[in-house]
């Protein structure tokens, strides 16, 4: 019986720290996601493989949700189509946490500016949703310190 238990702790422990599997998705199920945010603050940080900038921020935003219960963060890459195998062994030798979400869509005009009409194209980019609907737009990396205070200003 204490085997069972030793064991099944051991898987429980295994998958609870393993990485997130990447969950690819449409626009149109992004955009979902966008409106219909149920979390005092929903984050979304748009990222690729290949930006430097976007990787240095990444463990900042990967660590909000779960330092803040009032938090829903969403790791949306934006890496081309044919880069998917990459995103995954991105993300598992990483460990990242969030949910991150793999965009395929071909063309970034056809969604930047649904996304937000600031949105240049450039990355890294965040957007953050209240629970209100209220939207805040940034096209800039964050050091830890200006993430943690832009999360209390829209979250006050």
């Amino acid at each position: 019986m204490m085997k069972k238990i030793v064991f099944t702790l051991s898987i429980i422990i295994s998958i609870q720290l393993s990485a997130q599997e990447v969950e690819v998705v449409k626009f149109s199920d992004l955009q979902k996601k966008i409106l219909y945010t149920d979390a005092p603050l929903t984050v979304f940080n748009f990222w690729a493989t290949w930006c430097g900038p976007c990787i240095k921020e990444l463990p900042h935003f990967d660590a909000l949700e779960s330092e803040n219960n009032n938090i829903k963060v969403y790791l949306v890459s934006i890496d081309f189509q044919s880069e998917l195998e990459r995103v995954k062994k991105f993300v598992e030798k990483k460990s990242l946490q969030s949910d991150v979400l793999f965009l395929d869509e071909k063309d970034p005009d056809d969604y930047m500016g649904k996304v937000s009409n600031d949105w240049s194209g450039a990355i890294p980019a965040t957007l953050f949703v209240t629970d209100l609907g209220k939207t805040y737009f940034h096209e800039k990396a964050f050091t830890k310190e200006e993430l943690e205070k832009t999360i209390k200003k829209y979250l006050n």
